[in-house]
């Protein structure tokens, strides 16, 4: 599939003019009226030809020859009639693309980003004769559809996998139209990101970490004297600052004039890691919602680090997004077994995607969560279907490879292939190093990344798969959140109504079985034995699941597609935060009361089985070989028969008065037997602390 695009690049010459010299030695590009007539492609729209004519001055070639190289290289079905300009321009576009992200500050240049918005604008309306275009207060716009097939080609802008939350990231205050502005802001922030992660290379804020061959930093937070972070350890907190690399993460408490040792939290080992939220508060109170856990088989408790801020959260959900995505990614790296230069691929794609997370929380003050968020892994494992997308990318990276004289992260050879890690590259030209001595290449085949001209590959099926599932589970996700209601007595209320069915049932069964009608308890208990006689107790269950099936349906054609019908709770008395937590309060007594209750059990069990009570210990030890004989000969049904009897004509008018006596008899002897005695033991606080 790769060969059929052919090498537009291969005949590129090795020295050439920048991309913003390139621009301003002519006249502006976004003016279409500056291209001659004899230059111009007729099956293009305006538009459309001012973009490949900006392309052609990029790719240092005139418009028809690359019009003539998209017609030798591109595959019969690509080049048909119905979708020959926006095809052609996809060629165009992806074609410049490839050689402009090759500039290290390609980010910084405005022509670079409005020959890229324009391309957006070109795909809407490609052909002759197509010149509407989406319009928000009368200025262009751009769409999904556009911005999916564009943007992934600069691997630095967006990623596949999540192109389509980034989209809604960057227009969710727009109607879902990107307009240049903020497609701008969005660039010019991760611009800023990007800088800033360069930076600590050659900074004294983490020169003294020693960091593995192959690791970086991501994030730094902490660094402020006025906005520390605090690592929680039981009721001890420590301030100081937080180091994300791409494999670890690192706590340095506050010295005397400088930090302590860090603490090293392997984010990249098989140990069973939890990354969520957290609450914290003073002396281990759980108190404010702004603070993140980890917990690993390798730690002998969990630890917590909080982000302190006056308002809101947006501190610490943004840190424990950009946690979970290393986490994500090194977990990735490990079910597929990847090394080398597809490591290096997917912790690069991983590294970009936090760096867009930040561009889009500095610029638009929000971090997108759940089925939402811009972190490509994070958001695999969230989507339905995802492993299969993880497959998809896993295969693709196993086509990966780069020209021999690279080397890898242990200093291996890489053999050669067809498709280019872009995004591995893309971090290099940025000066973030993942792999030790790898070269840029040179004369290599035309390769997009993630998008095809005209095509889509196993990955963006794979995508298309789980975009028609995610839809519907967000959807579900949302219904869940906005049926969560508050307070202790409002949600009893709601499981009340929603219990309702069964409680009637329950009640129905024990009117039965009090023998207030004795015709009513005596036809149920001549049914119920005759079926058990009958052997149809083993139908039960499937015959339960079978009515459940029909009910289904039948609801189903009923509604005929109406939403379901609401359920309606009476709202319990209002109360105020003070009867509130009384209520609370009273609920966990009653909930302290059953627990006390099971532990007598069980240590009144435990007494039994070890002797406390000899005269005790004797008769259920008789019982239960009593009941050892009685399963062993008397067929099931028999015994099932004796298990419904029992209780169900306990209140009957005939053995009431017997049936008392035994419960009695054995209350009496419950209550005599004592409970096994149990030492509370006070743990070591110096060791903890220490």
């Amino acid at each position: 599939m790769e060969d059929r695009r052919g090498g537009v690049l291969r005949s590129l010459k090795k020295q050439r003019p920048s991309i913003r010299s390139l621009f301003r030695s002519g006249q502006n590009p976004a003016n279409s009226a500056a291209i001659p007539s004899d230059q111009c492609i007729p099956q293009l729209s305006q538009i459309a030809n001012s973009v490949v004519a900006r392309c052609s001055r990029v790719l240092l070639i005139q418009p028809e020859q690359l019009q003539r190289q998209f017609e030798s290289q591109m595959p019969e079905d690509v080049r048909q009639p119905s979708c020959y300009a926006r095809n052609l321009l996809e060629y165009c576009s992806y074609s410049a693309l490839h050689l402009m992200v090759q500039e290290p500050d390609h980010l910084s240049d405005r022509e670079f980003r409005r020959l890229s918005y324009d391309m957006m604008l070109a795909w809407e309306a490609p052909a002759a004769g197509c010149e509407t275009l989406s319009k928000v207060d009368d200025k262009k716009t751009v769409g999904l559809e556009a911005f999916t097939r564009i943007a992934p080609a600069a691997p630095s802008i967006a990623d596949i996998i999540a192109v389509d939350n980034l989209f809604a990231a960057l227009t969710s205050s727009s109607g879902g139209q990107l307009h240049f502005l903020i497609y701008e802001k969005y660039l010019i922030a991760l611009d800023k990101v990007i800088r800033t992660a360069r930076s600590f290379g050659g900074s004294a804020m983490i020169s003294n970490l020693q960091l593995a061959a192959g690791e970086i930093a991501i994030e730094v937070d902490g660094t402020i004297p006025t906005q520390p972070v605090f690592q929680h350890i039981g009721i001890s907190a420590w301030p100081g600052r937080l180091i994300l690399t791409n494999r670890s993460l690192y706590f340095e408490s506050v010295g005397v004039g400088s930090f302590n040792k860090a603490t090293i939290y392997d984010l990249s080992s098989d140990s069973k890691q939890i990354v969520k939220r957290e609450c914290t508060g003073p002396l281990g109170a759980k108190l404010f919602d702004k603070a993140v856990s980890y917990k690993s088989m390798s730690l002998p408790e969990p630890v917590s680090m909080e982000f302190p801020e006056f308002k809101g959260h947006l501190r610490r959900d943004y840190w424990l997004a950009i946690i979970r995505e290393v986490l994500h990614v090194n977990q990735f790296i490990r079910k597929f077994s990847l090394t080398d230069v597809r490591e290096g691929e997917a912790l690069s794609r991983a590294i970009l995607g936090i760096f867009r997370c930040r561009a889009i929380r500095d610029a638009f003050h929000t971090v997108p969560a759940h089925f939402r968020t811009i972190l490509s892994f994070s958001l695999a494992e969230k989507l339905p279907k995802g492993d299969n997308i993880l497959e998809a990318l896993s295969g693709r990276l196993e086509m990966l490879n780069i020209e021999s004289g690279g080397s890898s992260l242990n200093g291996s050879k890489i053999n050669s292939t067809t498709i280019q890690p872009v995004s591995l590259l893309t971090l290099q030209k940025f000066g973030l190093i993942i792999m030790k001595e790898t070269e840029v290449i040179k004369d290599v085949k035309f390769s997009n990344g993630d998008v095809w001209v005209g095509d889509v590959n196993p990955l963006e099926l794979a995508l298309k798969q789980s975009k028609l599932d995610s839809s519907k589970a967000e959807a579900a996700h949302a219904s869940v959140t906005q049926m969560k209601v508050e307070g202790v007595d409002t949600n009893l209320a709601v499981m009340k109504e929603l219990l309702s069915p069964l409680m009637e049932v329950a009640t129905w069964v024990q009117l039965l079985a009090s023998w207030e009608s004795s015709v009513k308890s005596s036809i149920f208990l001549m049914i119920f034995c005759y079926a058990i006689f009958r052997d149809w107790f083993k139908y039960i269950l499937p015959y339960s699941f079978l009515f459940l099936a029909v009910l289904m349906l039948w609801h189903k054609h009923q509604a005929k597609g109406k939403p379901v019908e609401v359920l309606k709770v009476i709202q319990p008395p209002n109360r105020n935060p003070v009867e509130q937590l009384l209520v609370l309060q009273e609920v966990m007594g009653q909930l302290e009361t059953y627990i006390q209750a099971a532990n007598i059990i069980l240590l009144k069990l435990r007494a039994l089985l070890f002797s406390a009570f000899p005269q005790a210990t004797n008769t259920a030890a008789l019982f239960l070989i009593f009941m050892a004989v009685v399963l062993v000969f008397m067929p099931l049904k028999y015994l099932i028969m004796c298990l419904f009897l029992e209780p169900f004509t306990r209140e009957m008018p005939l053995r009431k008065e017997t049936s008392d006596k035994v419960l009695r008899r054995l209350k009496e002897w419950w209550i005599r037997i004592p409970a096994a005695p149990v030492q509370i033991i006070k743990p070591d606080e110096s060791k903890k602390r220490r």
